[in-house]
């Protein structure tokens, strides 16, 4: 059993296509996840979960990636939680914004494939211990 296998990471996506592969290999890196498809879901789960990281979307129905980061980081219960935003939106106004609210780590997912998705997650897990 590696150090990554209690790690609990709140999953995001309200594609779900895209969330079941992720989902699936992230089950495969030994972490346990919790899958959401929107912003209040998120809210929710992030609460009851306790997730040591979230996976979090910006573009969803109800609230937007921001919005949850924003209500995270302002929840004494979450505002220590990592996020890692993987989005869509690739414009340097869209990562500044999440900068300004607190956002650890941002990705585009045009930029990225999976396996980097994964070490940034373990990056980021280490950093928290």
């Amino acid at each position: 059993m590696d150090a990554n296998a209690k790690k609990k990471i709140l999953l995001v996506e309200d594609d779900t296509a895209l969330a079941a592969v992720y989902k699936s290999r992230l089950e495969l890196e030994g972490f346990e996840i919790r899958e959401v498809n929107n912003g209040e879901e998120a809210l929710s789960a992030a609460i009851d979960f306790k997730p040591d990281l979230i996976l979090l979307d910006a573009m969803m129905p109800k609230i937007s990636g921001f919005d949850v980061l924003d209500i995270l980081r302002n929840t004494p219960e979450t505002t220590n939680i990592r996020v890692i935003m993987l989005t869509a939106l690739s414009q340097p106004k869209d990562k500044e914004r999440a900068e300004s609210l607190g956002v650890d780590d941002y990705l585009v997912k045009s930029q990225v494939v999976i396996g980097d998705v994964v070490e940034r997650i373990k990056h980021h897990l280490e950093l928290a211990k």
